[in-house]
């Protein structure tokens, strides 16, 4: 596979995850892509947006992208159970991962390969 090809299947499989942790190395990343970026330049600036700590607002953000793939398909139920999920969040009631998980179950349930393949949701499938 060349380059170029290895460095989209990458960004594919690790976008969400940099997405939840930092907005700006997402954006920084996106537009290293459009250029002639390296494999290593790209897999770098992956690195450090992950050691970055997630804000509620990097979080949701991540959260609403990968929902988008469910909006039009899911039932009322999931679409209750995500707003109940989201709220709590926002409140602190519960923690990123309930709607990880939720999200990781929605990919399942509706074979979502994109999802399904992101290294954020992966590890909750």
């Amino acid at each position: 596979m060349k380059e170029r090809g290895r460095m989209e299947q990458l960004w594919a499989h690790e976008k969400y995850r940099v997405m939840f942790h930092s907005q700006k190395h997402y954006n920084e990343i996106r537009e290293v892509l459009k250029g002639a970026a390296s494999y290593e330049t790209v897999e770098r600036l992956i690195m450090e947006a992950i050691k970055v700590s997630p804000t509620k607002g990097s979080m949701m953000n991540a959260i609403d992208h990968m929902w988008g793939y469910f909006r039009n398909c899911s039932d009322e139920d999931e679409k209750t159970e995500y707003r109940r999920l989201k709220e709590h969040l926002l409140e602190g009631e519960v923690e990123a991962e309930a709607l990880l998980y939720f999200l990781a179950a929605l990919s399942k349930k509706y074979h979502e390969q994109y999802l399904l393949n992101s290294s954020i949701i992966k590890s909750y499938v």
